[in-house]
Order: structure tokens, then sequence, then C-alpha cells
């Protein structure tokens, strides 16, 4: 057998080693190197009849009891932990699912009332409905008070009475 031959009979393993490679270094799209957990793939729209903002994050094979959210303004927190397998008798081919803790904040386009979201897990998608905040009212009477009128002529000095 030629080395010519040996060479390219060892080039498909050689490019799945250097993908392995370059996937580790770089990470997959989205996601970053399995040694700090991973980052979820998510989706953020907004619907009407009630105005909200809807965002569905894609978290399978994750417990929804390690999963956390938090609203501070205008930013939705997700947080949690995918657990590995158990990879006890087990010889992996390829090795693709990302595992570990996770924290992603996702930017939300309008304000939102977070005392009324409301979060469902269902199927290996997380649903967040965050309500969208009114707008204030803008315009705002403001009354006026009736001062004493002055005296003509004289200038009031500290305790209302006439200068000298």
């Amino acid at each position: 057998m030629s080395p010519e031959r040996d060479l390219f009979a060892n080039f498909e393993r050689m490019r799945r080693e250097m993908d392995e490679l370059f996937g580790d270094v770089f990470g997959a799209a989205g996601l970053t190197s399995r040694r700090n957990g991973f980052s979820p793939a998510v989706d953020v729209f907004y619907a009407d009849a009630p105005p909200r903002a809807i965002v569905h994050a894609e978290l399978a094979g994750i417990d929804p009891d390690d999963l956390g959210l938090e609203i501070e303004g205008r930013e939705l927190t997700m947080t949690g932990h995918r657990r590995a397998a158990d990879a006890e008798g087990r010889v992996y081919q390829q090795l693709e699912i990302e595992h570990g803790p996770f924290r992603r904040t996702i930017p939300l386009g309008a304000d939102v009332v977070a005392e009324q979201a409301k979060a469902t897990y269902q199927d290996g998608i997380l649903r967040v409905e965050l309500p969208l905040a009114g707008p204030e009212q803008r315009t705002r009477t403001v009354p006026i008070e009736r001062g004493r009128p002055r005296r003509s002529g004289r200038a009031l000095g500290e305790g209302g009475e006439p200068d000298s």
C-alpha cells in the first residue's frame, strides 16, 4: 500500500478531530465551551391582546427545579444547570449535548410588569410571558395656589411688612 493511500484513508478521521478541536475552542453556534456550561437558544417576540413580551428558551433535558428567572428593569435573566448524563459503561462516538451551569440575560425592548410575569415549561421549552407596562400618563394638571395680593408701590419685607 502506498503512503498516499494511507494519508487519504485517515483524512476523514483527521477532519473529525479538527472539528472537535475547533469546536471546543470556538464553541458551536450559540454555545460556549463545555468547561463554562452553555447558553440556551432563545426567541423573543411581542404579542397583542393583552400586550406582552414572550420569551421561548430551548432547555431540553433540564429539570424545571434547576431553573431560575429574575426580572430587573428591561432584562430577563435565566439561570440553571443541565446535569451530565451518567457516562458509566458508555463509550461515546459523538458527544454534542452541552451540560453544566448557564446564565443568560435577555434584553427586552419594552418596560414590563415584573409582578405579573408567568412561566411554563413543556416539552423542553421554557415560555415566559411578561405583560408590557402601560404608557405612563404624561400630562398632569398642576393646581395653582392663590397667594396674597401685593400692595402696589411698596415692596414687602420679611414678615410681610412694608419696607420703610
